[in-house]
């Protein structure tokens, strides 16, 4: 039997599925926004992921429907649940990953370590907040935002101000998320693997490192993490995916405190640039496991290959020329790196693409990792 997996979304992780969909015998088809996108070689049609007719459509060729990101509207993937169509994660999972407010109010219930937060409809209530938090908070809106976008760091309730007016004008009302401005030591990311019928699978917890709030660098696993700080991460993560019902890979985005402690920051229910550094770097990517997964096929060994693994994205691009230019100068002097572009033409700020490397000693895989990016940027 040959499964077909349908991917709404034509950006760069279902791309990034094509290659272990052929080698798993899986057939997978793609969604896509527009003509061109990063995953154009699997894209059966190109269509409004909001249009529920048109996803339906889609939908009706293939056995499972997963997806490339979170924004697919509530009232389509119930439509999909209503018409018998596999979806996963499903919409009761992925509402958790679409609305921080639910989600933080869904961890609080179950008992998870999280920032101090509140949902705040005006400066008052803002106010309030700042002033029992120091006088400085984060502000969030609790939909759509991604890489650093739908986040500020405030110290007066002006700071929110055109995010209230946004509200009030808005017909339906709303709240916006304010927690509290956490004192870390360093990002980490948990990832966990979760099929339908329950089985759950973690990959080793790893150190996160943002710029201007977009993800720059991942090494795997976190340096010096304790054997105490590993397994409760890759608890958090497992308790969550379980009790959100998430099927398909789950990232959980974490702060180690100054004191030792581990919070919740996001999730993100699919593959997550916290993981593509197992795409070289553990037995199974995170691209093959979450094709597992939603398939309910047997998961995958993740375990690392080697004692170390660092991936380095490509934000932006060179300035001149295209990504391909490079390749032979990078292969040259870095044979050992792996390098994965997107299709995307370059653009300030923009993932363009990523590289990995591994090995035995930390400092000269990030160096070869760095090193090998670099060529990709001016």
């Amino acid at each position: 039997m040959t499964y077909r997996v349908g991917v709404i979304g034509g950006g760069q992780l279902a791309r990034m599925m094509i290659a272990p969909a052929v080698e798993l015998g899986v057939e997978i088809r793609v969604l896509a926004e527009q003509e061109g996108m990063a995953a154009a070689l699997a894209a059966s049609a190109v269509g409004d992921y909001r249009d529920a007719d048109t996803v339906l459509a889609f939908a009706r060729e293939v056995d499972v429907v997963t997806f490339d990101h979170e924004h697919v509207p509530q009232r389509v993937l119930r439509a999909l649940v209503d018409a018998g169509v596999a979806v996963h994660p499903g919409p009761d999972a992925l509402r958790y990953a679409q609305d921080k407010l639910l989600m933080r109010t869904r961890l609080q219930e179950m008992g998870m370590p999280q920032p101090d937060w509140a949902a705040v409809t005006g400066p008052d209530e803002l106010a309030a907040f700042l002033d029992a938090h120091g006088g400085r908070a984060v502000v969030k809106t609790p939909r759509g935002g991604y890489d650093g976008k739908g986040v500020r760091v405030v110290s007066t309730p002006d700071g929110a101000a055109d995010w209230f007016t946004a509200l009030a004008e808005d017909a339906g009302g709303g709240a916006l998320l304010v927690e509290e401005l956490v004192e870390f030591t360093r990002e980490l990311a948990q990832q966990v693997a979760r099929t339908p019928s329950g089985a759950v699978r973690a990959y080793p917890v790893v150190e996160t490192v943002q710029r201007d709030g977009v993800c720059a660098e991942v090494l795997a696993p976190a340096p010096s993490a304790s054997a105490r700080l590993a397994a409760t991460a890759a608890e958090v993560g497992e308790r969550i995916a379980e009790g959100l019902g998430v099927t398909g890979m789950l990232a959980v985005e974490l702060f180690e405190t100054v004191d030792d402690r581990i919070l919740v920051n996001e999730l993100a229910m699919r593959p997550h640039n916290s993981g593509h550094w197992s795409q070289d770097g553990a037995v199974t990517s995170q691209f093959e496991q979450h094709l597992r997964a939603v398939l309910d096929l047997p998961l995958g060994d993740t375990s690392p290959v080697a004692p170390w693994s660092v991936m380095i994205n490509i934000l932006g691009g060179p300035s001149e020329g295209g990504l391909s230019e490079r390749f032979a100068a990078a292969m040259a002097q870095h044979p050992s790196a792996h390098i994965h572009t997107y299709g995307k033409q370059p653009r300030p700020g923009r993932k363009v693409g990523h590289v990995n490397a591994f090995g035995a000693d930390l400092d000269d895989v990030v160096y070869d990792a760095r090193a090998a990016a670099a060529f990709f940027q001016d």
